[in-house]
């Protein structure tokens, strides 16, 4: 490159960049959700960047995904290594695009390490080849947490998820949320009920998820493009239009189990249904934070019965919050065994950008100091560093003005990056073991001995809460 070759600098499509007033949001919503899956027992667990291509690609885990591979870039000393350095079969590498198949790989790795049920959370950075575009990016976090079995996983671990969801978004306070819970076999028995062929149903529960995208028009034209009759059709319409209280709709499928033909895979379904939803009123997930909801399907065809989408009343337009549901077969592909799990996963990066965006969220100080120590005269710094200390012990964010500015302007620096509070020593202070402390939300100043400095600051900081 040339000396006077500009570099572009500007950040990649679709790769977020934070500032710190948005980084520090971000933690704190990770350390709320890590709180909560960490109270139903969930354990942590990592797993790498980077995967083997053959692993992202096996029986179909792809999906529709875009895989960003990886490749190594040699420098122009080193050219003559190219064909060692590249990577190909077995051993070429690419970014994980999700935490589900990551998942697999490592029960895998792990199998004779791990206790089961196992389950884990995850809190990783994922990434995804598709174009960016507001509230879409091609790096993004997502929070996931599944609980895998071998063989055999109760339902009421399915119970459970609606009520980890609930206890979540009801700590970050982002209004009004509605759980919609479906059993994908409810769905798969209907179809089956009315004699579609086998091979149909799952592009017709795919066409079905997409109601609330392409509208009900659209889904009839896209049923009918797969030979679904007329007749087939409006029944199909009226089924997954099915409402009501929870009560009212299970008794509808269960009336419907009794008198449809073959319904044995649409009974079971809806006895599923019925047992995870004693589940979450058990777990004492209040009534007007869940309901069933016939339309959702959950597109991906991995699912197997319970799912789930929560959707933030009145911001309907901003699409599942928080997704998820069971599977059977998909954890154990790579030791070709049944292993079902149920999951859910919230896209945080999207959910941040998108609350941030109406103002559901909003951002926090740019720094988490909550004190700042001034500068008055330089020979006093001994002081400042000692009282800084001070306060640190006692559990108060600090930072210490180390530069000698006029006074209105360290606190207009401190006013800028969120700081409440601002003391000050001068050499009266000094004489006399005391100092002023001003609040600069308040314009407020009270003068306080350094043995009660951190007291008076922590019951103020307290009343604010």
């Amino acid at each position: 490159m040339a000396k006077n070759d500009k570099i572009n600098f500007s950040n990649p499509s679709g790769f977020p960049e934070f500032l710190p007033s948005e980084k520090r949001l971000e933690l704190y919503l990770l350390d709320t959700i890590r709180r909560v899956f960490e109270s139903y027992g969930f354990t942590p667990i990592e797993t790498p960047a980077v995967e083997r291509l053959e692993v992202l690609q096996a029986k179909g885990n792809q999906g529709d995904n875009i895989i960003y591979g990886i490749e190594p870039i040699l420098p122009a000393n080193r050219q003559a290594e190219k064909d060692k350095a590249g990577e190909t079969g077995s051993e070429a590498r690419a970014l994980k695009f999700d935490q589900t198949v990551p998942l697999a790989a490592y029960i895998a790795r792990h199998l004779n390490e791990l206790t089961f049920p196992f389950a884990r959370y995850q809190l990783d950075v994922v990434f995804r080849g598709e174009r960016a575009k507001d509230g879409r990016f091609r790096q993004f976090r997502q929070c996931d947490i599944d609980v895998v079995a071998r063989t055999q996983l109760s339902l009421l671990y399915d119970a459970q998820m609606p009520a980890i969801i609930t206890e979540i978004f009801t700590a970050i306070n982002i209004g009004d949320f509605l759980i919609r819970i479906n059993n994908r076999k409810v769905l798969t028995g209907f179809f089956q009920s009315m004699g579609i062929a086998e091979n149909k149903i799952k592009t017709c529960i795919s066409i079905i998820d997409n109601l609330e995208k392409i509208g009900e028009a659209k889904v009839k034209q896209e049923l009918e493009k797969e030979d679904i009759s007329a007749e087939q059709t409006a029944k199909i319409i009226d089924f997954i239009k099915i409402n009501g209280s929870v009560d009212t709709v299970l008794e509808k499928l269960q009336h419907l189990a009794q008198s449809l033909p073959e319904a044995e895979q649409f009974a079971l379904g809806v006895s599923e249904l019925a047992t995870v939803i004693t589940g979450v009123r058990n777990l004492g997930v209040p009534e007007n934070r869940f309901c069933i909801d016939l339309a959702i399907a959950r597109g991906l065809d991995y699912y197997t019965g319970t799912v789930y989408e929560t959707t933030l009343l009145g911001h309907e337009t901003l699409g599942s919050i928080c997704s998820g549901g069971r599977y059977e077969e998909l954890v154990g592909t790579f030791l070709g065994e049944k292993m079902p799990g149920v999951g859910i996963s919230i896209g945080l990066t999207r959910l941040i950008s998108r609350l941030l965006k109406v103002g559901i969220l909003n951002t926090l100080a740019a720094t988490p100091a909550q004190v700042m120590v001034v500068n008055m005269q330089d020979e006093l710094m001994p002081i400042y560093l000692k009282i800084s200390q001070q306060l640190r012990q006692a559990g108060i964010n600090v930072v210490t003005s180390f530069d000698k500015k006029g006074l209105g302007k360290q606190f207009q620096l401190a006013d800028k990056q969120g700081i409440q509070f601002c003391v000050i020593i001068g050499s009266e202070e000094a004489t006399a073991q005391k100092s002023a402390l001003k609040d600069l939300q308040t314009g407020e100043q009270i003068t306080v001995t350094w043995d009660n400095l951190a007291a008076e600051i922590k019951q103020r900081l307290k009343d604010e809460v």
